[in-house]
C-alpha cells in the first residue's frame, strides 16, 4: 500500500547518496522482486494455448522491467533522471496490470488466481506515479538540495 511507504520524497534524497540505501527503498525493491516472482509463477500454471503464450511472453517481459525500471530509479543522477525512470516503472506495472486483466478476460486465467497479482500491479502502478508528481519533484530537489549543503559541512 502506498501508505506504507511515507513520502517519496523524503527516501528519494536519499538514493543519491552512493554509500547508503534509504531502508523504504529496499523494501520496495524486495517489493517489486517479490511480485516478478509471483507473476512467474502464475504463469508457470497456465495453458500452453498458443494465444495464452504470447499473452504470457508480454506479461512476464513487464514485470520483469517492473523490476529492472525501478532499480534503475536507485540509480538515478538527478531529480529528473528519477522521474523519467519512475515513470517507465509506472508504465510497465500499469502494463502488468493490462496483461493480467486480459488473462481473466479471455478466459485462461480465472480472476480469483489473478486479483492479488492484478492488486498489486495497480498499488505498484499508484507509488510509482505518486513519486513522480510535479508537489514531490519539488520537494525532492529540495531535499537534495539540503542533504548537498550538510554533505559540504561534514
Amino acid at each position: 500500500m502506498l501508505s506504507e511507504f511515507g513520502s517519496i520524497a523524503t527516501w528519494c534524497a536519499s538514493l543519491h547518496c552512493a554509500d547508503r540505501m534509504n531502508p523504504k527503498a529496499l523494501q520496495l525493491q524486495d517489493r517489486k522482486r517479490r511480485f516478478a516472482s509471483l507473476v512467474i509463477a502464475f504463469c508457470e500454471t497456465l495453458s500452453q494455448d498458443p494465444a495464452c503464450r504470447q499473452i504470457v511472453d508480454q506479461l512476464t517481459d513487464a514485470a520483469g522491467a517492473t523490476d529492472s525500471n525501478y532499480r534503475a530509479t536507485c540509480r538515478a543522477r538527478s531529480p529528473d533522471e528519477f522521474i523519467a525512470k519512475v515513470g517507465i516503472a509506472a508504465e510497465e506495472a500499469d502494463e502488468t496490470k493490462g496483461w493480467l486483466e486480459l488473462l481473466v478476460r479471455t478466459g485462461f486465467a480465472s480472476e480469483g488466481s489473478a486479483r492479488a497479482l492484478i492488486q498489486e500491479a495497480d498499488e505498484l502502478t499508484a507509488i510509482f506515479v505518486a513519486s513522480r508528481t510535479r508537489e514531490q519533484r519539488e520537494q525532492l530537489n529540495q531535499q537534495l538540495r539540503t542533504a548537498k549543503r550538510s554533505r559540504r559541512r561534514s
